[in-house]
Order: C-alpha cells, then sequence, then structure tokens
C-alpha cells in the first residue's frame, strides 16, 4: 500500500469513529446532522481510495462519479448541524431539507451520467505522478454551480457558530472553534486544488483534509463535550419565555415593520394564527384603542383591547446594535386590568365606609345628645337600628376581604348542586315567609367555591330588599361543557336603573354611587371567579340577576403559587 493510501485509509478510519461517536449521541441536537456529514466524507473518502488502487481507465471514471454521492451530502448536513447545535431547528424541517437537496440531487445525476454530456467534465485522461496513476478530468461548467452552492451553505452554516466564537463560556467558544476549524480545513484544500495551486496533478487532497476534520471534531466532542453540552437549549429558553410571557411582546424594525411578535400579544391584538410579520405596526396597533387612566403609577401609555376586555399598559425599548444605532423597538404590553379593578374595589369601599358609617354615626351621636339632654325626645331605637346597620356593614366588609382573600389564592372547586342546596337552605331558615324555588342541578357540576359567598347575598338582597310578606325568588341552572349559567329571578321592586348603571359600569365618582356593599361584593365575587354579572327587569315586577361563570376541574390541585412550583 501507498503511503497516500495509507493515509487515506487512516482519515476513513477517524471518520468511522467520528460518525459512530455521533451515532452514540443521535438524540442530542445536530448529532444526526454531524453524522450524515461524516458518512458523507467516508464515502468521498472511501471512493477515493478505490479510484486511486483502481489501474484501469474505467474504473477510475467509475469510482470518480461515485464520490459525488459524499460530496454533495457534506454541505447540507454541514447547514442543517448548525442550524440545529444553535437551536434554530424550526428551519430543520422536511421541505427545507427536500428544498437544499435539489442541486446536490441533480450534481449526483450528472455525475453517473457524465460520459454522455459535458456539463460536469469536458474531458477525461490517465496522467502518471511519480509511479502513480492519476485521473485527470477537466471541469465542466456545473462544477462551478456546485461548488458556489456548496461554499454558500459552508458560509450560512458557519455564520450562526461564530456568535459562540463571542460567547462568555469557553465550553462554546471551544466547541464553535474546534467545529469551524474542522470545516475550514477541507474548504481550504479544495480551494487550492480549484485554483489549481497543488503542483501534484489531478490530485485533490480534500479527503485528507478530512483527517484535519476528524480530529478537530473528536476533539470538540472529548474535549469540550460536545454532546453533553450544547448552546440550543439557550436559544430555546429565549424563544420559550418570550411565548409564554403573560405580557404581550411585539418587535418591530428600525421602519416601522412587525417582525415578531408572542402569543399573549396575538390574543391582545386578535389576529390568532394570521401572518402578521411583515405588516406595518401601526395596522397592527389600530386594532386597540388608546385609553387614559387616572393612575398616578400610570405612563400614560395605555390602550384597551376590545379582544381581551382589559387595559394594557405599554413600554418601549429601544433595540440597539454593536455600533450603538437603534434597528428596531420592543414593545411590551403588561395587563393592568386586574390593578385597575382593584384600584376601583378600593375606591367603593373608601366611599361606602366614609359615607355610610359616618351617617350612622351621626345619627347614633344625634338622638345620643337628644337623650343626654331629655331622655324624652331621643329614639333609642333608632340608635339600635344605626348600631345595628353598622355591624351589617362592617359584615359585608369582612366577607368581601375575604373574597379579595381568595383571589388571591387559588380556589378551591365545589359541586353546584350542593352549594346551590346550602345557600337556599341557609337562606330560607333565615327568612321562614319567603319561597325559595330551584330547579334540579345536574350531577358533577363544579364552580369555584367563592360563588357561596355570592350565590348567599344574591338571595339575601332579593328577600331582604322585597316588601312583601311572603317574596318569591326563582332560581333556574343551565349547563354546557364550560359554563354554568345560574339565574335568580324575584317579585320585588327591582333594582333602579341609577344603580344598575353604577355596578354594571364597575366604578363610582363623586357624581354616581351606589348604596350598599351587597351588589358590589355579589359582581366583585362573580368576576374573582371569572365569571359575568347581567341584570335585566322581570314581568311583572322584579328582577332578573344571571350570573355565568366557567366550571372548574375538580381534580386540579390547590394551594398556593409557591406549592404549585413544586409540582411535578
Amino acid at each position: 500500500m501507498s503511503t497516500l493510501s495509507a493515509v487515506y485509509a487512516i482519515t476513513l478510519g477517524v471518520g468511522v469513529t467520528a460518525a459512530l461517536i455521533a451515532w452514540r449521541e443521535r438524540d442530542e441536537p445536530g448529532a444526526l446532522p454531524l453524522m450524515g456529514m461524516f458518512i458523507g466524507q467516508c464515502l468521498w473518502v472511501t471512493f477515493a481510495l478505490f479510484d486511486l488502487q483502481s489501474g484501469t481507465f474505467e474504473g477510475k471514471l467509475l469510482w470518480s462519479e461515485l464520490l459525488w454521492i459524499g460530496v454533495v451530502v457534506i454541505p447540507v448536513c454541514w447547514l442543517l448541524f448548525s442550524l440545529e447545535y444553535t437551536g434554530r431547528d424550526q428551519f430543520v424541517r422536511p421541505r427545507y431539507i427536500l428544498v437544499l437537496s435539489v442541486v446536490p440531487a441533480i450534481t449526483v445525476v450528472l455525475a453517473v451520467t457524465s460520459r454522455s454530456h459535458d456539463l460536469l467534465y469536458t474531458s477525461s485522461e490517465l496522467v502518471m505522478y511519480q509511479g502513480q496513476t492519476f485521473l485527470n478530468r477537466s471541469i465542466g461548467p456545473w462544477i462551478w454551480v456546485i461548488m458556489g452552492y456548496t461554499y454558500l451553505l459552508g458560509v450560512l452554516g458557519s455564520i450562526p457558530l461564530l456568535d459562540f466564537i463571542r460567547c462568555e463560556s469557553t465550553m462554546f467558544r471551544g466547541q464553535s472553534g474546534a467545529i469551524l476549524l474542522g470545516t475550514l480545513a477541507p474548504w481550504v484544500s479544495n480551494a487550492l486544488f480549484l485554483g489549481g495551486v497543488i503542483s501534484i496533478p489531478a490530485f485533490d487532497p480534500t479527503p485528507i483534509a478530512f483527517s484535519v476534520s476528524g480530529i478537530a471534531y473528536l476533539g470538540a466532542v472529548t474535549r469540550f463535550q460536545l454532546f453533553s453540552t450544547t448552546p440550543s437549549a439557550g436559544q430555546h429558553a429565549r424563544r420559550l419565555f418570550i411565548d409564554q410571557l403573560q405580557e404581550g411582546v411585539v418587535v418591530i424594525d428600525d421602519h416601522g415593520f412587525v417582525v415578531d411578535v408572542n402569543d399573549s400579544a396575538r390574543e391582545i391584538f386578535g389576529v390568532g394564527e394570521e401572518r402578521i410579520l411583515g405588516d406595518q405596526a401601526r395596522t397592527l396597533f389600530r386594532r386597540c384603542d388608546t385609553a387614559e387612566r387616572d393612575d398616578v403609577h400610570s405612563s400614560g401609555k395605555t390602550i384597551y383591547s376590545p379582544h381581551t376586555e382589559t387595559l394594557y399598559d405599554i413600554t418601549r425599548t429601544e433595540i440597539s446594535d454593536s455600533h450603538d444605532r437603534r434597528v428596531g423597538m420592543i414593545f411590551s404590553f403588561h395587563d393592568v386590568g386586574d390593578h385597575v379593578r382593584n384600584q376601583q374595589r378600593h375606591e367603593v369601599l373608601n366611599r361606602l365606609f366614609r359615607h355610610n358609617i359616618r351617617t350612622e354615626t351621626n345619627l347614633i351621636l344625634s338622638h345620643a345628645e337628644l337623650l343626654e339632654s331629655d331622655p324624652d325626645t331621643g329614639d333609642p331605637a333608632t340608635i339600635k337600628r344605626g348600631a345595628y346597620r353598622i355591624e351589617d356593614t362592617a359584615e359585608k366588609a369582612r366577607t368581601i376581604l375575604d373574597v379579595f382573600e381568595r383571589g388571591r389564592t387559588r380556589d378551591t372547586a365545589a359541586d353546584l348542586s350542593m352549594l346551590l342546596s346550602r345557600c337556599v337552605d341557609l337562606t330560607a331558615a333565615r327568612y321562614p315567609t319567603a319561597t325559595i324555588e330551584s330547579d334540579p342541578v345536574p350531577d358533577g357540576v363544579y364552580v369555584s367555591e367563592v360563588l357561596e359567598t355570592v350565590f348567599l347575598n344574591v338571595l339575601d338582597n332579593a328577600v331582604d330588599h322585597n316588601d312583601d310578606s311572603n317574596p318569591h325568588v326563582w332560581v333556574t341552572v343551565e349547563t354546557d361543557e364550560e359554563t354554568v349559567t345560574v339565574e335568580f329571578a324575584d317579585d320585588g321592586p327591582g333594582i333602579d336603573d341609577y344603580e344598575r348603571s353604577v355596578i354594571e359600569r364597575g366604578t363610582e365618582n363623586s357624581l354616581q354611587h351606589s348604596s350598599g356593599l351587597g351588589l358590589w361584593l355579589i359582581k366583585w365575587g362573580t368576576e374573582i371567579a371569572d365569571g359575568t354579572v347581567t341584570f335585566r327587569e322581570n314581568d311583572p315586577t322584579g328582577t332578573v340577576l344571571t350570573i355565568t361563570v366557567p366550571t372548574v376541574d375538580p381534580a386540579a390541585k390547590m394551594g398556593t403559587d409557591l406549592e404549585r412550583l413544586l409540582e411535578p
């Protein structure tokens, strides 16, 4: 065996070893494309070795044609490896691989049929150099096509890896450096061959350069733990972090076009799965309305989304390149709906405490002063009723605070049939003259347990504010796969339009406010259960109050947010 054949054999051994290691780590990102690249190198070296050993013109033609199979596999696998290794595997899809393989497939067809055309080679002849026979073939026009394509994929595959050369991690710098070195060696040797720099006629040293590649790749595996630690997780984590942010994120370039958007932003702007990348940001932003908030904590840049029915504060962050040039902006949309609702609730509670308790206190104080000056002019019964009303207001306030506390933690699920039956029984026991009729509730329907407080207050308001000696309340329930609708109809005087408009609007002001806490408790408790409350007039008299809430899974684990982090 000649020295050149021995070098080929050693190169083949290094390539096979590297391919086996890649196969062993085939579940790791980039391992399978890297194995494909090693297989392509091994095929090239194998057929080049057979060409070298062949002593006939026909034999050398055959092996020189077949080695193209290995040649065209390498650049495609190199690009796929780079994409997977760096976490850009969204481009490693069958349709993309098929497109990348078109030029290589044409090249292989042209290679095996090269004797019938001049596209790949224009002529072939045997030449002797130091006792060794080589096949000298003059290249045709397609050679420049496939070589240009090969170097293009090589450059495209190198670009993602160059980012990690400047990485803080020594491990990733070492991996990328070794891989790029291993890829550069055959590139340079092939360029020297095509440029006519090699003094040996008809000899392509690229297969020998693969020994450098194999050693470099093996060094990346053993020294820098190529398949034990890869940067793909970081790339996926950044994408996953953006996608799973509760805040909406829209990225635009410096010309105002949308270049990225996460799922939360899609919900805010109601675009679903529509293709919006590349559209003008103005077109996207017009899908929501601007809004102003009287809030000292607000930046003043707020929008209202009709698609999610909530308010969002907007934060704008400029994106700059390494030369401090602005290249785009990131818009983040923070849900302030809960903050606004809590602010409104506190305003209502403060007003009610200031107004109701102050009124009752003044009433008690004035009658107490009358009793003190003249026992015959004061009214002890009025003082007693005022004290009871203060106690009732305090009790409702404590109940509301309890409801708010449940909203901060994960509430438990309750069987609707048992919950509603318990509320009806408690109300009937408190008001013996009232008649409460309730439809049967289907079994297996579960709702938030906070609704027990809501239903009790609905029934209590319906009976307590009815002047009839025998107040009547009808309760009906409708269910579907995802929601429950509970309707309470009474024959009382009804809720006046003024009071109802304040509750439906969800806030009060100095000119418009409600008279008590009962309806607010119903509204807030239903919202905490992710439901809605509506009112309408009953015929011939009274009110129909409808509560619609989502059903909940009774098997869902309950607990605090911190406890849920410990769940597998």
